[in-house]
């Protein structure tokens, strides 16, 4: 682990293009939020994509809302979002030979310089455990829409 990122992976049996679909569509983010903090999503809904903006509710204390723009983007295999801070929510998806996928979620300081460290100390563990959780629910997530198909 980095001092300026915060990492996890959890691998599961749907296809990336399912885990995809769930990651671009901002109103399923608080299904798969393991933070407790996202409620619920703001605006029309559209699938994400480089250059998009959307917005969430959300809850630390106190509500607030948050606008985000995807900043990184390749079909099925790689999205992540920011918002007026620095840092981005990544996830990497890449197939397993069995026609799952590894998801890997990353918490990106880099771009901070050396305030990073400051964040990740303030921040990290629960980020970490945050991270942790969400992918386990966006696994559960993405197999129950498999499932589905």
């Amino acid at each position: 682990m980095s001092i300026r990122t915060r990492t996890a992976s959890i691998t599961t049996s749907a296809p990336a293009e399912v885990v995809f679909a769930i990651l671009t569509d901002p109103t399923q983010h608080p299904r798969i939020d393991g933070s407790g903090t996202v409620k619920a999503s703001r605006g029309s809904g559209q699938r994400l994509e480089l250059g998009s903006t959307f917005g969430m509710d959300m809850k630390m204390g106190a509500a607030y809302k948050i606008g985000n723009t995807v900043v990184e983007f390749e079909q099925d295999r790689l999205i992540a979002w920011r918002h007026k801070g620095l840092h981005r929510w990544r996830y990497e998806l890449t197939p397993t030979a069995d026609g799952g996928t590894e998801i890997t979620e990353t918490w990106d300081l880099t771009r901070y310089g050396p305030a990073a460290v400051g964040f990740n100390l303030a921040l990290g563990k629960k980020t970490q455990a945050a991270i942790e959780a969400t992918l386990v629910k966006l696994k559960a997530a993405a197999e129950a829409d498999a499932a589905k198909a």
